[in-house]
């Protein structure tokens, strides 16, 4: 059976990403998510990030974007290591394999007074 994580709810209000051991946990308005921590790009902690006005999780380095439902990146980097800007070429690389090589979802549910993972 595999490990629960919890984090507290009051912690977790629309648009929060918190950290619950090796998950992200979001609240895309009201919706719990749960995915791996690490961005495909440069491995950014995830549960620094946010959540935006579609629903996405936002790596809090370069603005990748992601997939809650279903961890696949939907738009590519903006920018390289501390550059933060226009990088076309890249960013497309990135997201392509932000595709193939999605992260890692899990189901989150409230429970009592914590949101559970796992």
């Amino acid at each position: 059976m595999p490990k629960t994580h919890r984090v507290p709810a009051t912690e977790l209000p629309p648009g929060a990403v918190r950290p619950a051991g090796p998950w992200a946990v979001a609240n895309a308005d009201g919706r719990l998510a749960a995915v791996s921590r690490r961005c495909r790009h440069q491995l950014a902690d995830l549960s620094a990030g946010s959540v935006d006005a579609d629903g996405c999780l936002v790596c809090p380095w370069h603005q990748a974007r992601y997939d809650l439902h279903t961890g696949e990146m939907v738009s590519g980097s903006r920018g390289f290591l501390g550059y933060h800007g226009p990088t076309p070429g890249y960013s497309g690389l990135v997201k392509r394999l932000g595709q193939v090589v999605r992260l890692r979802v899990r189901r989150a549910r409230r429970e009592g007074p914590d949101v559970v993972v796992g």
